[in-house]
């Protein structure tokens, strides 16, 4: 049985991320430390906004009706919260940590709309190291206002690095 090859019955009693973090891996064997940062930046159009409402069924009118956003407390229509998070997985996934690492946690705020058409930075910044895992404060900031959009904090299972 590959699971039992891999991890033993550790992994069959406690679960894959419970097993995988009880394995001590030296900080020296880690790809990140303790202030490294990368970001990514996108502007989402409204074409963005139909394609991710056609794939998961969201089609709530305040991210694609722009008559009926009129008529609500932001004016015009937003884009989804799960796109936005979505940039810090693209960030988490490409950049830093970089390919291999799972995302265990998050939590977030959404702090204020983000319109189509402004461009969101989305910033990771590694905050604690911890056996295998990363505690990254993550934040969506609009680049021409300053306005950010979403913060929080997420908990990343880094790879271990074979090359050490």
């Amino acid at each position: 049985m590959w699971v039992r090859t891999v991890l033993g019955q550790q992994l069959l009693r406690q679960g894959l991320v419970t097993a995988l973090l009880s394995r001590a891996v030296p900080l020296r064997c880690l790809q990140v430390q303790v202030g490294d940062r990368a970001e990514l930046s996108k502007v989402f159009t409204q074409g963005d906004i139909e394609t991710f409402s056609k794939l998961t069924g969201d089609r709530n009118p305040l991210h694609l009706d722009e008559e009926y956003a009129k008529t609500t407390r932001f004016g015009r229509t937003i884009v989804h919260g799960v796109l936005i998070n979505g940039l810090i997985s693209a960030v988490l996934g490409t950049k830093m940590p970089g390919k291999g690492c799972v995302l265990v946690s998050q939590e977030i705020q959404f702090l204020a709309p983000l319109y189509t058409g402004e461009e969101v930075c989305a910033l990771a910044e590694v905050k604690t190291l911890k056996r295998s895992m990363a505690f990254i404060s993550v934040s969506c900031t609009v680049r021409e206002s300053g306005k950010v959009v979403m913060q929080g904090l997420v908990r990343v299972l880094l790879p271990e690095n074979k090359s050490s």
